[in-house]
Formats: structure tokens, C-alpha cells, sequence
């Protein structure tokens, strides 16, 4: 007798071996599933871990500046030293590259005295210049 009460109270073992239990939760009308399958998780991880990168150039010639303008479409941030480069290359360089990153919402910003960052528009350049710096760079290209 003692036996049955527990089996009423607890279940028989035999029902209990039958039932299913679905793994997938269930998902409730306006809320939002917390629950991600460690593959799930593993590929998030991944993409989240991408690194940005800026890329280096140090153009020697006028048609240099297809690759870099490349780099620009491909959302990197690319850095260019003028230094082996002359200065009537160079304004054509940097006015090209001006007109691509306007094109592709970034910009172009002096960094040393022949060196220019280019940028897409995801990216936020901060910080000032020194004054030294910006006399040394009157009788460069733009």
C-alpha cells in the first residue's frame, strides 16, 4: 500500500521511461532565446575576433596608387610614406586618394611629415598633431 502512494505521488517508473522530452526549448512569444548551440557559438566567437588592419604603403611610382585605393574598398585603413616618391607624384597620389576616400565616406589625414592615413569610414582617427610637425610639413604636398 505504501508503495502505491509513492508510485501516485512520484509516478510509476514505467510511465516515466516513456515519456519525451524535447531539447529545444520552447520559445515564448516576445521573448528572446538565450539559448546557442556551442557551434553556434564557436562561429560568433570567430567573427567577433577579426582583426582590422592598416595596411603600409610606400609607393614608388604614380600607379602605385591602385593598390592602395584596392585597400580602401576593402574597409581597410592604409598608411602612405611619400619619402621614396617625387613631390609632383606625390601631389597626384595624395589628390586621387583624397578623391577616394570621399568617394567611400573615409578620409585622409597628414600624420608625419610625408606620411598620410587613409580611411574608411569606419574608422575614427583622434588626437592632434604637434606644432613642430605641422611647420615641418608647409612645403609639402597636400
Amino acid at each position: 500500500m505504501a508503495s502505491n502512494i509513492f508510485k501516485n505521488l512520484f509516478g510509476d517508473d514505467d510511465v516515466a521511461q516513456d515519456e519525451y522530452y524535447d531539447d529545444m526549448p520552447v520559445q515564448q512569444p516576445g521573448r528572446r532565446n538565450n539559448v546557442v548551440s556551442m557551434d553556434q557559438a564557436k562561429q560568433q566567437a570567430k567573427r567577433g575576433n577579426q582583426l582590422s588592419q592598416i595596411a603600409l604603403y610606400e609607393p614608388r611610382l604614380y600607379a602605385d596608387v591602385r593598390q592602395i585605393a584596392q585597400q580602401l574598398l576593402k574597409g581597410q585603413a592604409v598608411i602612405v610614406n611619400f619619402t621614396q616618391m617625387d613631390d609632383k607624384n606625390a601631389k597626384r597620389v595624395v589628390d586621387f586618394l583624397n578623391g577616394a576616400t570621399y568617394a567611400i565616406d573615409g578620409g585622409i589625414r597628414r600624420i608625419g611629415k610625408e606620411i598620410f592615413l587613409c580611411t574608411p569610414k569606419n574608422y575614427e582617427v583622434s588626437g592632434d598633431l604637434s606644432d613642430g610637425l605641422k611647420m615641418d610639413n608647409s612645403n609639402l604636398p597636400n
